[in-house]
């Protein structure tokens, strides 16, 4: 099992991008694709037609997101915990995903960046 840490800004303010991160019809929007959001502790989710799936874990509004993403038979929950900080350019992403399988961690690494982190930054600066 690997764990990862990113970081990105993300041109939207810490409000703007915890609604984009929670919300169903704002997530259609930036994703591009099918999106299932019940945004309350234990409650599920599916993104990029059921490309990444869990349940949120902890909700502190413009703040935190603690998700668990499912991995099929995993000892351990792979855990994603998004932390919003207020920055000059909009807001800093602060990504750690622990208990990553192997065998997953270079495509997860990568949609991380690609269509995760790129598909919000475009989302945000075709809005400005």
């Amino acid at each position: 099992m690997k764990d990862l840490k990113k970081y990105a800004i993300i041109p939207a303010t810490p409000e703007e991008l915890y609604l984009a991160l929670t919300t169903e019809i704002t997530a259609r929007l930036w994703t591009g694709d099918l999106v299932s959001i019940d945004a309350t502790v234990n409650g599920e989710f599916s993104l990029w037609d059921g490309a990444i799936t869990g349940r949120f874990l902890e909700l502190e509004p413009s703040t935190k997101i603690v998700q668990e993403w499912y991995f099929g038979e995993t000892d351990s929950p792979s855990i994603v915990t998004l932390k919003l900080h207020e920055h000059k350019k909009g807001t800093s992403l602060e990504i750690r995903q622990t208990n990553i399988p192997d065998e997953d961690y270079e495509n997860i690494a990568e949609g991380w960046e690609d269509p995760y982190i790129s598909s919000l930054i475009d989302f945000y600066t075709e809005e400005y």
